[in-house]
């Protein structure tokens, strides 16, 4: 029998819906898609612990067919931060084989809410699979916090292609995006005459994103392991451009047998990153930059059961040039990094590993990245790689009788040129002819050394074969040699979720609530506004904590029909994402899918 306080749970879960995100900056749902996800550096290969190979391709059609995975469409709550300490497991209730993999939904709710979302694919003759997918999201304006218009609108189109060779796998895809929002978080002129911030001001800002990525990969991990090259193509409504691409290669040997010890096997990998990043922009200081960074990373483990020791290096070499309408002459510098890598697990037992060890590198900080993260940017930005010249860390993680699965650790690392993001002040402080970035309503990327100090944990655990919760935990303290603190970065954010399949699982229920802390960042107020404004920066203000709380149900009614709806926010809390930027208050959506 079910325990009271698994009636009240479940009772909870049922109540409504999930994510279609509490912010105005809305994120591309996170769909059932069959492409193969985005590769960022060298990550396939480069954790120590042994990878599963992939399966041949008679194994794969097979896969494909009677494995397919029933997600519930799930938005990311509006918090700054993604959460994912415990990688690569799907833990969504999964239907049987009758479930059909093509569909298409369709959903309304407040806040002026339209959801249009599909995805198709098919099989063709020789192991080739081909599709695309469609997304389409909108909300309007919040019209009791703002006079002016916070309405926005995000599109995704993509498409996609994998053959399944006797050797490997081959697989393209691209993805056409298109984010239109405006700079609405006016904060600083609120009760303040000789300015007119009517609804008809221009706000805009729009993002243009085209990206296509290709693999190769190999079933054995004999010499060239894989492939993948990646690249993407940026433009905005202040005609910034920028171009980004990467080729990556794997190549290994894995399974050495030492003579001497029967039991314990060698990995020889060796990782090759070429990436070459140019960035254009048109506006205010008119920035330009383009690097090119080479990154070698060899590495030996050795494996004895579920314990293993990984030693290696990363070697990388970095060209960057920068220039602007302010520096006399363009800034050239070349530059070689030594990185050191390893990592030691010891197994005692299945449910207790205890591993530590030692990283860094360099992180390319483009704006097609830093628009992710804070889409209310300053469309000219002087960028900079990160480095963080070393990474030290312990932890410990297990899997207890199979329902428990956790992973706490903590770490130091000492970093250069830490990138976080500083409101703007005015640009041109004159009343009359502003444009939509210069209302102190903007941001820009700065950076400075110092040091990080984290805490995490993730923890899932499976009560029942159809239940699963899960719970994290970030804390990162730093220090830094300029700044008394870093801005609109939280010390600690969270979050608690869990999934259940009741009735034959068809139906599906979902919940999720995000927390963070307060976020310190600097802000604007003006202080005179005759002959022209003047504004005071206060360096110490507070953006305030959240609890987002999100719950998600999905009715299958037939194989080819269901019924979903989801909200977002549903405690209604007033909190800003950054300084000015208001999140929408509780929002329920509702909806009907059709899969075929």
């Amino acid at each position: 029998m079910t325990n009271p306080i698994q009636k009240i749970f479940l009772l909870g879960l049922m109540v409504s819906s999930t994510a279609v995100f509490s912010q105005i900056k809305e994120e591309k749902l996170i769909l059932d898609r069959k492409r193969e996800p985005e590769v960022k550096k060298i990550e396939k290969k480069k954790t120590s612990i042994e990878t599963i190979k992939n399966y041949p391709p008679q194994n794969k059609k097979i896969e494909d067919s009677l494995n397919l995975k029933y997600n519930i469409t799930d938005v990311p709550a509006a918090s700054d931060f993604k959460t994912s300490t415990i990688q690569g497991e799907d833990i969504s209730p999964k239907f049987d084989a009758n479930y059909q993999n093509n569909y298409f939904q369709l959903g309304m709710g407040n806040y002026g809410k339209i959801l249009a979302d599909g995805n198709m694919s098919t099989k063709l003759e020789n192991n080739m699979e081909v599709g695309g997918d469609v997304h389409f999201l909108s909300t309007s304006d919040l019209k009791k916090d703002y006079d002016w218009s916070s309405k926005q609108s995000s599109a995704n189109l993509g498409a996609f292609l994998n053959s399944y060779g006797e050797r490997g796998k081959f697989g393209i895809n691209a993805d056409y995006g298109l984010k239109d929002y405006n700079y609405y978080g006016i904060y600083a002129f609120d009760g303040i005459q000789g300015i007119n911030i009517t609804s008809d001001i221009d706000l805009k800002q729009k993002v243009n994103q085209f990206k296509v990525n290709g693999y190769y990969d190999f079933y054995s991990n004999e010499i060239l392991n894989d492939v993948r090259v990646k690249s993407s193509f940026l433009s905005d409504h202040f005609n910034a451009k920028e171009v980004q691409a990467e080729i990556l290669l794997n190549l290994s040997k894995h399974g050495v047998e030492i003579p001497k010890f029967d039991d314990v096997r060698l990995n020889g990998d060796l990782g090759i990153n070429l990436e070459t990043l140019k960035s254009d922009f048109k506006i205010l200081n008119e920035n330009s930059s383009s690097f090119f960074n080479a990154t070698l990373s060899p590495k030996v483990t050795f494996f004895k059961g579920n314990s293993y020791l990984m030693v290696g290096s990363d070697f990388s070499f970095l060209n960057e040039r920068n220039s602007n309408t302010v520096l006399p002459e363009e800034l050239k510098n070349n530059k070689s990094y030594w990185f050191p890598k390893a990592e030691l697990q010891f197994a005692a037992t299945d449910e207790f590993k205890f591993y530590a060890g030692v990283d860094g590198g360099l992180k390319m900080n483009s704006y097609s990245n830093l628009l992710e993260q804070n889409p209310y940017l300053a469309s000219d930005q002087w960028l900079k790689p990160t480095e963080t010249k070393y990474h030290g860390y312990f932890g410990l993680r297990g899997d207890i009788d199979q329902n428990i699965k956790y992973d706490f650790s903590a770490g130091f690392s000492k970093v250069n040129d830490i990138m976080f993001f500083k409101a703007n002040n005015l640009f041109d402080n004159s009343s009359t002819n502003k444009n939509a970035y210069n209302f102190a309503n903007t941001f820009s990327a700065i950076y400075d050394n110092g040091t990080v100090s984290e805490v995490k944990g993730s923890v899932q655990y499976f009560p029942l074969a159809n239940l699963v919760l899960d719970g994290e935990l970030h804390f990162a303290k730093y220090k830094l040699d300029i700044y008394e603190n870093i801005y609109n970065k939280p010390l600690i954010k969270a979050s608690l979720g869990a999934k259940y399949a009741m009735l034959d699982k068809k139906l599906n229920l979902g919940a999720k609530v995000f927390f963070a802390s307060d976020k310190t960042t600097n802000s604007y107020s003006v202080v005179s506004t005759l002959p022209m404004f003047s504004m005071q920066e206060n360096t110490n203000d507070k953006v305030g904590g959240f609890a987002d709380l999100n719950l998600s149900a999905e009715y299958k009614i037939h194989k080819n029909f269901s019924i979903f709806a989801y909200g977002n926010n549903l405690l209604n809390t007033k909190y800003q994402t950054f300084k000015g930027y208001k999140v929408l208050g509780a929002q329920v959506l509702g909806g009907v899918k059709i899969s075929f």
